[in-house]
C-alpha cells in the first residue's frame, strides 16, 4: 500500500491519501471505456492531472460496469477545449467541458476550490476537489495509465464495510445542496450501504429544504429514479424519509390518504424496475404508464364512460390535464406524457391517438379514421403563381376519377 504526501501548516509532511494499486483494488484493464482512457492519457500528454471521478470508480470497485465515466483534471475549461476539438464548454458559473465521442459525451471538470463550501466555483487543487464531493464511495479517484486508485477519505473501506459516510460535515452537507438527500437515499438503495442513524434524522430534519429546488432539478432526479431499475426501493426510502411529498406531492399525498393507493403504487414501481432491467432501451412513455396508471383509474367510472360512448376527445383533454399536474413538479417531455397517458387509455379500454403535433392538449382529439385525420390542401398565398397550376391539378384530378355506379348504369 503507497500513501501520497502532503504538507501541514508548519512544513512537515503529513499522510493526504491512501494510494490502491492493480493488486490492491483488482479494477480490469478492461472495463475502462477506451475513450475514458483517451482522454485521460491526451491531458497527461499535455502536461495535466487527470483521473476518472466518481460514481464510475464506486461501480469498478464493486464489479460492476458504470453507465458513465466521469473525468477531473487541473486543466481549465478552456485549456481542455483546445486539446479536444470534439469537445464544448458548457454551464455559466460552473463552467465544465463535454468530450464526444460518437453518441458517447464525457463529462471533463476542473478541480474545485473549496474555499467558500462545497458549491462556489473557483478553480482548486485536488486536496480541496475531494473535500466537495457529497460522500466518500464517490469521492475516489482513478488514474487508468498508472492503474492506482487514490483515496484522501476512506471510501474503499467504506465500500468494503458497505457504509455511506458523508465527507461534507452534516451541518452544512444539505443546506448548500439539499438534492443530496436524494443522492443518499439513491446511493444507499443501489449500493446496499447502509446510513448511520445520525445521517437518517439529518435528513428527516431537513427534508424541507427541497421546497425551494428548481424543477427542473427535481424532474432530473425522479427521471433517475425512474430510469435506474432500483424506483421501487428508492421511493419506499423517500416516502419513509418524508421525501417523496416533494417529489411527487399529489401521488404521496393519495398514498397518504389511501393505503391500497399506495400499495398498488408501489406493487408498479416493481413492475416498472422489471420492465427497466429486460429493456434498457425502453422510452420514457412506457415507463411513465407506471407513474400515472393508478391516478388515471380514480379519474372517473370507466366502464360507465365506454358504455356510455363519451367524447373520446373530451376524455383525452381531462386525463391529459388531470396527469400534468399529478406528475407536478417533474416536467417530462410533452410528447412522451402523451404516450404515457394514451397507453394507460387503451389498456382501460379507451381507444385512443394522440393529438398531432402543434395541436394543444386542450383541442378536440378526433376519433381515428375519422374526416378530420385526412390531410388538408393548403392554399397558397400568391394568385399569379397558383391559379394554373390548381385548376389543372384539379382537371386532372376529376379526369383520372374511376367511373361510379350511377355512371355505369347510365352507360
Amino acid at each position: 500500500m503507497l500513501y501520497r504526501y502532503g504538507k501541514d501548516e508548519k512544513g512537515r509532511p503529513v499522510k493526504k491519501a491512501v494510494v490502491y494499486t492493480k493488486e490492491e483494488h483488482l479494477i480490469p484493464a478492461y472495463k475502462i471505456d477506451p475513450d475514458a482512457y483517451k482522454i485521460v492519457s491526451r491531458l497527461k500528454d499535455n502536461g495535466f492531472t487527470a483521473y476518472i471521478v466518481g460514481g464510475a470508480v464506486r461501480d469498478l470497485l464493486v464489479g460492476r460496469t458504470p453507465k458513465d465515466f466521469d473525468i477531473v483534471t487541473d486543466a481549465t475549461p478552456s485549456k481542455i477545449k483546445r486539446i479536444f476539438r470534439n469537445s464544448r464548454i458548457i454551464g455559466r458559473r460552473f463552467r465544465l467541458v463535454h468530450v464526444i465521442f460518437g453518441l458517447k459525451i464525457f463529462e471533463v471538470s476542473t478541480f474545485r476550490s473549496n474555499a467558500e463550501g462545497s458549491i462556489g466555483n473557483d478553480f482548486g487543487t485536488i486536496d480541496e476537489d475531494v473535500m466537495r464531493r457529497d460522500f466518500t464511495i464517490n469521492a475516489l479517484y482513478y488514474d487508468p495509465i498508472a492503474e492506482q486508485v487514490i483515496d484522501y477519505v476512506g471510501g474503499v473501506r467504506d465500500i468494503k464495510k458497505s457504509v455511506l459516510k458523508p465527507v461534507i460535515p452534516l451541518e452544512t452537507i444539505f443546506v448548500e445542496d439539499p438534492v443530496r438527500m436524494l443522492r443518499a437515499i439513491k446511493y444507499s438503495s443501489t449500493t446496499g450501504c447502509q446510513m448511520s442513524w445520525a445521517l437518517k434524522r439529518k435528513i428527516r430534519h431537513s427534508a424541507h429544504l427541497l421546497s425551494p429546488v428548481s424543477p427542473s432539478r427535481l424532474t432530473e432526479e425522479m427521471l433517475k429514479i425512474i430510469n435506474g431499475g432500483h424506483a421501487f426501493e428508492i421511493v419506499s426510502e423517500c416516502l419513509a424519509m418524508d421525501l417523496y411529498m416533494y417529489l411527487q406531492p399529489s401521488a404521496t399525498a393519495m398514498m397518504y390518504n389511501n393505503p391500497e393507493f399506495e400499495k398498488n403504487y408501489l406493487l408498479h414501481m416493481k413492475e416498472l424496475d422489471e420492465a427497466v432491467t429486460k429493456d434498457k432501451e425502453m422510452r420514457l412513455g412506457k415507463k411513465l404508464v407506471f407513474l400515472i396508471k393508478d391516478f388515471i383509474l380514480t379519474l372517473t367510472d370507466w366502464k360507465k364512460e365506454i358504455k356510455s360512448e363519451s367524447s373520446v376527445g373530451e376524455l383525452y383533454t381531462k386525463t391529459w390535464t388531470e396527469c400534468r399536474n399529478f406528475v407536478l413538479p417533474m416536467n417530462p417531455q410533452r410528447t412522451e406524457l402523451e404516450y404515457a397517458i394514451r397507453t394507460a387509455l387503451r389498456e382501460i379500454g379507451v381507444s385512443i391517438r394522440i393529438p398531432k403535433k402543434g395541436k394543444g392538449a386542450g383541442s378536440e382529439v378526433p376519433p381515428e379514421n375519422s374526416e378530420s385525420d385526412k390531410p388538408k390542401k393548403k392554399k397558397k398565398k400568391s394568385k399569379k403563381k397558383s391559379h394554373k397550376p390548381l385548376d389543372m391539378n384539379s382537371t386532372a384530378l376529376e379526369s383520372k376519377k374511376p367511373a361510379t355506379e350511377s355512371s355505369v348504369e347510365k352507360k
